[in-house]
């Protein structure tokens, strides 16, 4: 029996998966997606299947990768994804198809433990203050029992913790096999582990960087391997070009010039004058930041010339020949000293990354690229490529014609485009070869889901309109106790619906503000999921970002999305308009084939938040009359999914009446 067959005779009614698992149920459309891969797998090439919601795309590619016997890649767009496939899917469809593979999770060096950097913490008095301290002898207590060293495995510890950079390792400040700790290294370990595998789960962000810097253990992993496949597809570009170009931030140096005092005096005292040499890095990291003025977060500078705009050209000169002069002086300094410990030789090596990195900013941008500078608490200066392209045509797939068995490529995802060639994501993954498939999801959405857009309200331009989508926002969540996600499409507009909402609802107690920053993401999650179980109140999500995609919340915990306006991307955005520009020399309209593609596919990933299986109910509202007024409003429509459309707010309320009990008149704020 070939592949093919096999697939389809596991996807089966009665067949392996229908017995062993006990939640699946056969789909037409995972069938024909699965049978596509393993078509793939056997003949090799790029397959791209766009698979709706509902698919169960997971299990759709696992098991023909699982039965062909090949060594495959998986690549999953984030460490949670990763986590949830190496730690729940894949041993469910191993045991269930009674397959002995190995296989391995591998993450970027920051995820693990660094044995060597927590002894240095250990020695650090001054690392911050109590709260630190305790975070810091949870780590030591778990170091002793982990296996894997993956900080994922420590409960309760925030993503966001200051201890984090202390006990973990990174390109920069890794000792390599210089290192006391080098064989009991997590690391190394994890790359020890994936190179035996069958099947290794990694992360698109780990991918790129490799690419860039061939330091994750990629090198000697990729050309071992037959297949590989990219879930989450839809972020590789994006992903792609923060790793493809140049980058350096005063975060870097700051770090540096810590690092830089902790080691001198440690290692070195008394034959070089460390604290004038640290303080020097940061002062000038410091006066650099402080050129751009007032911190705006996420603000980016057009970086045409030679100096960003905005900025006084010889103060900008200045201060860039001043931080490189700092550096060069420390790399004089450590020169002395390298051979007397490793870590000294790598601060060598870093000092003089970071001159040659200066060098590389104070020349004009190469012209294929884009330049910016993205201003924040710190300041990074960015150069990248405007997509992924050209790399994934000559250093991806051009090795797969040489000789010997072709290998296969899957790029899947739930949206990739808005046409039947998927040409917002192939274009800018350089994959307009590769076969297409699109998957409709088996959601009734004419029955299960609603759309409408309120004409009531202003332009989105109007400097009232948050306010305005606040108010509605908090009328609609009332209605039904909660289970309302509002995505704003900025932080602007994040700060003044979220504000205006905790206001409403802060005396009454009825319905509970979730705000995007102000937790853990991983906790507003599991609050939000809890919804009003227990007795305690219902909850509304304001969110921005990331909560537009991979936010999974099956049930009624979730019956209410509301899109604060369209997401167009920013036309001010330094990237953005340099790919405008590059369409415009080609005589192709920016408009029509960037903004609304982009458009359509983001608010069809918002809109993908309301239905997640077949038993949802739920509406979306998109305060945004440009989608039933304007021309190209009939396009963004037909991006997402096909749900009844309501005509009037008196349609929306009964709607929102027949998923609760719950009426207008109980309503303690309204």
């Amino acid at each position: 029996m070939n592949l093919q067959d096999l697939v389809r005779e596991t996807f089966a009614p009665g067949g392996v998966l229908s017995r062993a698992v006990e939640e699946f149920k056969s789909r037409d459309g995972q069938t024909d997606m699965a049978v596509s891969i393993a078509r793939t797998i056997d003949t090799g090439g790029v397959l791209v299947v766009e698979a709706g919601t509902g698919i169960g795309k997971t299990f759709a590619y696992l098991v023909p990768v699982l039965l062909s016997g090949t060594r495959a890649l998986l690549s999953t767009a984030t460490k949670t994804l990763q986590d949830q496939l190496f730690g729940r899917d894949l041993p469910l469809l191993i045991k269930a198809l009674g397959l002995p593979l190995r296989t391995a999770l591998l993450k970027g060096r920051a995820s693990y433990l660094c044995l060597q950097r927590l002894e240095v913490a250990r020695q650090n008095g001054n690392l911050g203050g109590h709260g630190v301290l305790r975070t810091l002898a949870r780590i030591e207590s778990w170091a002793q029992l982990t296996r894997t060293g993956d900080l994922a495995e420590l409960p309760g510890l925030d993503e966001r913790s200051p201890v984090i950079p202390w006990v973990t390792s990174s390109r920069d400040n890794c000792l390599g096999a210089q290192c006391p700790q080098f064989r009991a290294c997590h690391v190394n370990q994890a790359r020890r582990e994936a190179l035996a595998a069958d099947l290794v789960v990694i992360n698109h962000h780990l991918f790129f960087a490799d690419l860039a810097v061939r330091e994750s253990g990629m090198a000697e992993l990729l050309p071992s391997v037959r297949t590989v496949i990219f879930d989450e597809a839809h972020q590789l570009n994006e992903t792609g070009v923060q790793f493809l170009g140049k980058q350096l931030t005063t975060g870097q140096l700051l770090d540096f010039a810590r690092d830089l005092l902790a080691t001198g005096l440690q290692q070195a005292r008394g034959l070089a004058d460390w604290q004038a040499l640290a303080g020097d890095i940061e002062r000038s990291a410091r006066d650099l930041r402080l050129l751009v003025g007032k911190p705006v977060s996420g603000a980016k500078l057009r970086w045409v010339d030679l100096v960003p705009a905005q900025l006084n050209g010889v103060d900008w000169q200045d201060g860039l020949a001043g931080l490189q002069a700092a550096c060069r002086r420390a790399v004089k300094a450590l020169a002395s000293v390298s051979e007397a410990a490793p870590d000294l030789a790598r601060l060598l090596e870093r000092s003089s990354a970071f001159v040659d990195g200066i060098d590389f900013f104070s020349k004009p941008c190469a012209t294929d690229s884009v330049r910016w500078l993205d201003v924040g608490i710190q300041l990074s200066l960015v150069e990248s490529p405007l997509d992924i392209a050209q790399t994934v045509r000559t250093r991806l797939l051009a090795p797969a014609s040489q000789d010997g068995p072709q290998r296969s490529w899957i790029f899947t995802s739930a949206t990739l485009g808005a046409d039947a060639g998927l040409n917002w994501f192939t274009e800018s993954c350089g994959l307009t070869d590769a076969e297409i498939s699109q998957v409709k999801s088996p959601f009734d959405y004419s029955v299960q889901a609603a759309l409408y857009v309120p004409l009531s309200l202003s332009k989105p331009s109007d400097p009232g309109h948050s306010l305005q989508v606040a108010d509605f926002a908090a009328r609609t969540a009332a209605t039904i106790g909660g289970r309302t996600l509002v995505l704003t499409t900025t932080l602007r507009a994040l700060l003044t619906i979220s504000e205006a909402l905790q206001s409403r609802f802060a005396d009454c107690g009825e319905l509970e503000i979730l705000v995007q920053g102000r937790q853990p993401k991983r906790q507003l999650m599991e609050r939000f999921r809890l919804g009003d179980q227990g007795g305690g109140p219902g909850c509304v999500l304001v969110a921005s970002a990331s909560f537009w995609e991979g936010f999974d919340v099956p049930g009624e915990a979730l019956q209410l999305v509301i899109i604060d306006k369209l997401p167009f991307p920013p036309p001010n955005d330094p990237l953005v308009e340099a790919r405008s520009k590059r369409l415009e020399a080609n005589g192709r309209s920016v408009f029509n084939e960037y903004y609304v593609p982009e458009a359509s596919i983001a608010l069809k990933q918002g809109a993908g938040r309301l239905i997640r299986r077949e038993t949802d109910r739920g509406i979306l509202i998109v305060c945004d009359t440009r989608l039933a007024l304007m021309g190209y409003g009939k396009r963004l429509r037909s991006a997402l999914p096909p749900m009844r459309e309501l005509s009037s707010e008196y349609e929306l309320m009964q709607e929102l009446l027949a998923l609760t009990r719950a009426s207008t008149t109980d309503s303690k704020c309204s």
